[in-house]
């Protein structure tokens, strides 16, 4: 893993962790309903710990694997020059997300329309697994979970696919799924602690304008070029621009000039 990407992980996580409050509010009740399907005698201790990891494993495996096929589908955008348009789409989906975070506009719920198609062949089969009683079962209907439609998983997938590489596709979804985990493995009381915290204005403000500003930033731009005149004057480079090889090979070569 390069240095270039940790910036991105960083972010690929507080994404998931700032979308705390809509995972409960989406997922909450379902996790409930699935803790609820584990045979009476089994919920409690590690045995329950076990299987609700099972569920959480498989669905952060699933949004990793959507990455992977987003990703090439992302290098395949940008091998024909399409990347500008992928990374607008991307922040523009980013500031539609912090939009529907802050209840200011709703209108990602009808990206989450698209995939209720699909679901609509996976449910069966997530049903055929109740009730859950192993881990290797919980970890198998979390992996069809992870494909359950969702507006703030659809966008972060956009996002992540624009990178034009598959593996960092998968690895950023990977790091997003584990920003949503504290969210959904909490229970009980702490369950309901946490979705009054992530409910309060303030939070959930703070939450979708971070989460619109790195929309705008990921957009191409003007903004970029201010950002890294700047940059250049103070003869520093942006941390996640990589350096181009032929600015080494001109740097490179006045200081053998020099000598």
């Amino acid at each position: 893993m390069t240095l270039e990407l940790l910036p991105l992980l960083l972010t690929a996580l507080a994404l998931g962790l700032l979308g705390g409050g809509h995972c409960i509010g989406m997922c909450g009740g379902l996790m409930g309903a699935m803790t609820l399907a584990i045979p009476e005698h089994q919920r409690r201790g590690w045995t329950l710990w076990k299987v609700l990891l099972g569920y959480n494993l498989g669905r952060i495996l699933s949004y990793a694997a959507a990455g992977a096929l987003l990703g090439s589908l992302g290098w395949l955008a940008q091998d024909m020059g399409l990347g500008k348009v992928l990374r607008v789409i991307a922040g523009l989906l980013m500031i539609a997300m912090g939009l529907y975070l802050a209840n200011w506009w709703s209108g990602l719920t009808r990206l989450e329309s698209l995939g209720r198609y699909i679901w609509r062949y996976l449910e069966p089969h997530a049903r055929a697994l109740l009730p859950v009683s192993t881990a290797p079962r919980a970890l198998a209907l979390g992996l069809l979970w992870g494909w359950l439609p969702c507006g703030l998983v659809y966008s972060t997938l956009v996002w992540a696919s624009a990178q034009g590489n598959a593996a960092h596709s998968a690895l950023l979804m990977l790091f997003f799924g584990l920003g949503t985990l504290p969210a959904l493995l909490a229970t009980g009381l702490m369950a309901q602690r946490m979705l009054s915290l992530l409910r309060k204005r303030a939070v959930r403000t703070s939450a979708a304008i971070l989460v619109i500003l790195f929309g705008i930033w990921t957009i191409p731009g003007p903004h970029h070029a201010l950002i890294m005149g700047h940059d250049h004057q103070h003869g520093e480079h942006s941390p996640i621009q990589p350096t181009h090889t032929d600015e080494h090979s001109a740097d490179h070569g006045q200081h053998a000039g020099h000598h």
